[in-house]
């Protein structure tokens, strides 16, 4: 009877080197060749290092704010809350970010506020919101801020993007990168 031990080793060498090395060479020669070499785009932001492809925590009225994170944006650990559309304690935490929403954003109604808003994005670290859950925004960074409400609309306009390469997914607004602007108009 002959030996399966040798083919098993070979195999398993193989394998070791073909998706340990050669795959792991392929992804990394592949990044090299896009934007900023596949390492994100950092900006310094009040002295700190910040990349604009992960989300970041926005919650005080002079700015827009992010989408949620069931993370905390946490780039180490991300992910999603895992709690289905029907359960109580998701419901209670959809809930309560919309109370929050409505009480910092009086002359909104319910049915106005963006789902984006509400809820948050499978890997938690969205650095992005919709073009119309910034424009329903407008109205309190306006206020707080002390400015006319066409040029935080001009903002919202100058820093909305359009989808990947014109043809993959939707209109989207980096938040972080917009509220940059806006502190430094």
């Amino acid at each position: 009877m002959k030996s399966h031990i040798i083919p098993a080793l070979r195999l398993t060498l193989f394998t070791l080197v073909l998706f340990s090395g050669l795959y792991t060479l392929a992804v990394w020669g592949a990044a090299q060749l896009l934007p900023n070499r596949g390492l994100g785009e950092r900006l310094v932001y009040e002295n700190r290092h910040m990349y604009a492809n992960v989300g970041q925590t926005f919650d005080q009225d002079q700015y827009f704010w992010s989408r949620p994170s069931a993370v905390a944006y946490n780039a180490g650990g991300s992910g999603g809350s895992n709690k289905g559309p029907t359960n109580p304690d998701y419901l209670a935490t959809l809930q309560a970010r919309i109370d929050t929403f409505l009480a910092h954003n009086p002359g909104v109604r319910r049915e106005q506020i963006p789902a984006d808003l509400v809820t948050a994005s499978g890997s938690g670290l969205d650095p992005h919101i919709s073009p119309e859950a910034a424009r329903v925004q407008v109205a309190r960074v306006a206020q707080v801020r002390g400015l006319d409400p066409a040029r935080v609309e001009a903002l919202v306009q100058e820093h909305t993007e359009g989808p990947w390469l014109g043809l993959f997914g939707k209109a989207r607004v980096n938040v972080l990168k917009l509220n940059i602007a806006l502190d430094g108009r």
